[in-house]
């Protein structure tokens, strides 16, 4: 590497393409909590019920089970560019029918949610799409994080910013914003990327094999996208690594989701309630970042178990019905340890065939999504019967315990633990040294498959 050249984050924003991703991420994302707010200020404008406001934000959330299973194979079956440009428009589309002052609630309620479920195969193929535009590398952990952190800040920065909108047009008109930034996003896709051929090839006499020209033809979109979903949790190292990005998430979300009763509780105003929004992902953006800037690419992978296994430790603090201060700081650090998916990112590429890549990240993305709001729906149950503190602690230590079990999961299906196991098979329980090697057998034929254990 030539000594001038840029590391770190400064070589991943070298790269062209990833700059031309990085900045459509960003519009669609602020587009998205701009549209987020609209729409909820317009449906509670409209109708009074705090149910139906309520609702338009739930279905942000349920329909990421929806879109990441039953069409995760878009991702894989046709090219990532065109799938990327597609699922902008559609989003644009459904976004301007919103802005329409005839569309009734059932009509906005029901595009929200058909943008909720376009949503997990976007993001499951742009990650996708990292691995050939920066490699499986370091550049590709690196990109996965700048923008995580990108989604941390604009969630932030759009809360603001819609806010601010809303005080200053009707909601309709911030809604338009969004189908600005869908174009936007569509149109630096298409031109500041590559345009690569679909991810996914099929066996000869296969349905849905290639043809001449490289399209695939037949085959059922749902065989494919079920199929996947099967291989990949049908995978124990694979499996393993999928609810070690969703759980910690799942139960994470309490004390964000009872903030507002918390904060009441404590006699609390809207000040401190902002801050106990905004600790844990000021806290894991800047955990992030270090990770990032300071730890090598062999240190990063060190801090996945012990982050994941502790990082909801600080929430305990919540049973001795802590002041704000200490709720402040018992939420940045949860949100700090959450900076353990960069290690995690790096371990998740290198268990996945190149060729269902695509299924994998969708349903990653699918599952996080949809794992997140039932946590949060089942705080606000609990909460129900049982005084906030007790609750954001019980889900702390049910939580830990959870996390536990999974990080000895991890570590036992590691690359290390496998070469054991394979060694003593192969030399009469006699544990013997082998090389490193990845989670991927080959066919005769040439087929990449996940290894089943």
């Amino acid at each position: 590497m030539p000594q001038n050249a840029p590391r770190g984050y400064g070589a991943v924003f070298a790269v062209r393409e990833f700059r031309f991703v990085f900045a459509a991420h960003l519009l669609s994302l602020l587009g998205v909590v701009v549209s987020e707010i609209a729409l909820t200020f317009l449906v509670y404008d409209l109708t009074g019920s705090p149910l139906l406001s309520a609702l338009t934000f739930a279905l942000g959330l349920l329909p990421y089970l929806v879109g990441g299973t039953l069409l995760a194979g878009v991702a894989d079956r046709y090219p990532a560019r065109r799938v990327l440009v597609v699922c902008d428009l559609l989003c644009a589309l459904c976004v301007g029918v919103m802005v329409l002052p005839g569309t009734p609630i059932a009509g906005l309620l029901a595009l929200r949610c058909a943008v909720a479920a376009i949503a997990p195969v976007f993001t499951g193929t742009r990650m996708a799409a990292l691995t050939d535009i920066l490699g499986e590398g370091d550049l590709y952990v690196l990109g996965r994080s700048l923008l995580r952190i990108v989604s941390q800040s604009a969630q932030l920065a759009g809360f603001g910013l819609g806010g601010v909108l809303l005080a200053v047009v009707p909601a309709r008109g911030a809604i338009c914003v969004t189908a600005v930034t869908f174009l936007c996003s569509a149109a630096l896709l298409r031109f500041g990327t590559a345009d690569r051929p679909a991810r996914a090839t099929a066996r000869p006499g296969d349905a849905g094999a290639a043809g001449p020209a490289g399209h695939r033809h037949g085959g059922s979109l749902l065989r494919e996208s079920l199929g996947g979903a099967r291989l990949l949790l049908g995978d124990r190292r694979t499996r393993a690594l999928l609810l070690l990005f969703w759980l910690p998430a799942m139960f994470v979300v309490a004390p964000e989701a009872l903030a507002a009763p918390y904060a009441d509780s404590l006699g609390l105003g809207p000040a401190a309630l902002g801050l106990m929004m905004c600790a844990m992902p000021v806290g894991h953006i800047v955990a992030e970042l270090y990770v990032g800037t300071v730890l090598s690419p062999r240190a990063r992978p060190r801090v996945v178990l012990p982050g994941a296994a502790l990082g909801l430790l600080p929430l305990l603090v919540y049973g001795a019905e802590p002041g704000l201060g200490w709720a402040l700081a018992a939420l940045t650090l949860s949100g700090a340890a959450a900076a353990y998916v960069i290690g995690l990112d790096q371990w998740f590429v290198a268990a996945v065939p190149e060729e269902l890549r695509g299924r994998a990240m969708t349903l990653l993305t699918a599952g996080l999504m949809t794992l997140q709001g039932l946590g949060m729906a089942a705080a606000g149950a609990a909460a129900e019967f049982l005084p906030v503190p007790q609750v954001v602690a019980g889900a702390g230590a049910l939580g830990t315990l959870c996390c536990l079990v999974l990080v000895r999961e991890v570590h036992r299906t590691g690359p290390h633990a496998t070469a054991a196991r394979e060694a003593r098979g192969r030399t009469g329980g006699r544990l013997r040294s082998l090389p490193r090697r990845g989670r991927r057998n080959v066919r005769p034929k040439g087929e990449t498959v996940l290894t089943r254990e």
